[in-house]
């Protein structure tokens, strides 16, 4: 899937606290079974975003994976079943020089692609470290609380021609999604008498036209 380059990323923040893999991260505020993972999308890969979107007791399966297709970028759009405030992004990838060399947050863009994505500053970005564990990266969740569609760009891998994932995971809160039904009521014939009446000149009461 061939797409542009720009040389850079016009960003110079960059986020480093990340926790590694335990037994007990990820059970608390998982939001594995809120997420729409029929409607997950990968761009510039073969693989199967339900590869990635694994329940926490698969978070170390090697056996399936994302990888990078035509170079070493990806995106991933992962859009939720309700209105979530993100908390933490859980990522494994790798190994080594296929590891990302950063990812970055936008939420609430769900056609963002590769031909605008290096236009737009990412709402938190965060560096990734070479490893084999399940690495927790804590965001700003202020900036995240209304989210119904997080996508993530992966810009270039740490040395390699493709990038690889195992896995991909969030932490949070979800809420239901309310929408609230538009009850319009038409009127199929005017009825002279339920509207309002107007004097005539005569000075009797009239309705309009008469």
């Amino acid at each position: 899937m061939p797409h542009e380059h720009q040389d850079g990323c016009g960003h110079e923040s960059h986020d480093h606290d990340h926790e590694h893999d335990s037994p007990e991260l990820g059970f608390q505020d998982n939001l594995f079974n809120h997420i729409d993972r029929q409607n997950v999308v990968v761009l510039n890969s073969d693989g199967l975003a339900a590869d990635i979107i694994k329940p926490w007791h698969a978070r170390l399966d090697e056996n399936k994976y994302v990888e990078s297709d035509a170079d070493d970028q990806l995106i991933i759009r992962v859009p939720f079943t309700g209105s979530v405030r993100l908390r933490s992004v859980l990522l494994k990838a790798g190994p080594g020089d296929q590891t990302p060399s950063k990812i970055t947050l936008f939420a609430n863009e769900p056609t963002l692609d590769f031909d605008d994505v290096t236009d737009k500053k990412p709402i938190q970005e965060f560096d990734v470290p070479q490893g084999r564990d399940v690495g927790e990266y804590a965001v700003k969740t202020a900036k995240f609380s209304n989210v119904s569609n997080l996508t993530i760009f992966v810009p270039a891998a740490q040395g390699a021609d493709a990038t690889r994932i195992y896995y991909l995971g969030f932490l949070g809160t979800w809420t239901e999604t309310k929408h609230q039904p538009i009850i319009a009521v038409y009127e199929a014939q005017a009825n002279v008498a339920d509207h309002e009446k107007i004097q005539g000149m005569d000075g009797k009461w009239a309705a309009p036209g008469h």
